[in-house]
């Protein structure tokens, strides 16, 4: 037996989930896991379905030629993978290397399972207080205003070269172009704080405490050409007080864009994110 994980999306009608549990009833299909989410907004329809399959039967190939069919008929987006999938993962990191480090480690305890292909940097690697694995490589992509469609058609190269599928911005203090934010649109997930609109540009922890804020938080969504307005996958907060100083914020912000980070990561690999124009669906664990 193999397990694996179906995603869809599609207009929402009837017969849509009868349609899938008999596909996979007729190919010896057994669910061990399915979630579903009937938007009433967008008239939208979400589901993931984890299963095994007996290999006997033919596998996941006869289950994707009647896939086909139903994905026809119901017009579906839908995606089938093997569960122990393992994607491959770029990471572009600035000097804040706490997101990256994190990541690093959970990998390594086995938490977060993906094939790290390589770390990517605006910032040579001796500016990073963490020790990237040896079978890691980094690559300095140095940036000015002047060579920045350079620099970005550097990263493009290394995605390709790489094969990645997922580019996580660890805290990478870059902005990315309208056009590399579309070339990465649905594979590349940022992390930043929660203030946003407000307290803008350098030190927003500062400029929070100088407002007096009550509540920080982190947010990780994917990257779109909308500046950090893009689908958002996961967000967390912690209440402070009037006796935490500004980097009293800092360190309890730092602690909380790392946690956020991962989740977004880990539901990303796990195919628990599904999106549909503007619409996130996370279906959690």
């Amino acid at each position: 037996m193999t397990t694996h994980i179906l995603t869809l999306t599609c207009r929402n009608r009837p017969g849509i989930v009868a349609a899938v549990a008999t596909a996979l009833a007729e190919t010896g299909g057994d669910i061990t896991e399915a979630r579903q989410f009937d938007d009433t907004q967008t008239g939208t329809f979400f589901m993931r379905v984890a299963f095994r399959l007996p290999q006997e039967l033919g596998g996941d190939g006869a289950f994707r030629a009647k896939m086909d069919g139903i994905g026809t008929a119901f017009g579906m987006s839908w995606t089938l993978s093997p569960q122990d999938y393992r994607q491959k993962v770029l990471i572009l990191v600035s000097k804040f290397d706490h997101c990256l480090a994190d990541l690093l480690y959970r990998q390594r305890i086995g938490e977060m399972p993906m094939d790290l292909v390589a770390v990517a940097g605006n910032h040579p690697a001796s500016a990073l207080s963490v020790t990237l694995p040896e079978d890691v490589p980094y690559h300095h992509l140095p940036i000015t205003r002047e060579t920045k469609p350079k620099q970005e058609a550097e990263i493009r190269a290394l995605v390709e070269e790489t094969g990645a599928e997922l580019v996580v911005l660890a805290r990478y203090m870059q902005i990315l172009s309208d056009e590399m934010s579309a070339w990465l649109s649905g594979r590349c997930i940022n992390i930043h704080h929660s203030f946003l609109p407000g307290f803008k540009g350098a030190k927003p922890y500062h400029q929070a405490h100088a407002r007096g804020v009550k509540m920080i938080g982190a947010t990780a969504h994917y990257v779109t050409e909308d500046l950090d307005e893009g689908p958002i996958i996961s967000q967390d907060v912690e209440h402070v007080t009037h006796a935490d100083t500004p980097e009293d914020l800092v360190a309890k912000g730092r602690d909380i864009e790392r946690r956020v980070l991962a989740r977004a990561v880990a539901l990303h690999l796990d195919r628990r994110v599904l999106v549909n124009d503007s619409r996130t669906v996370v279906f959690g664990k």
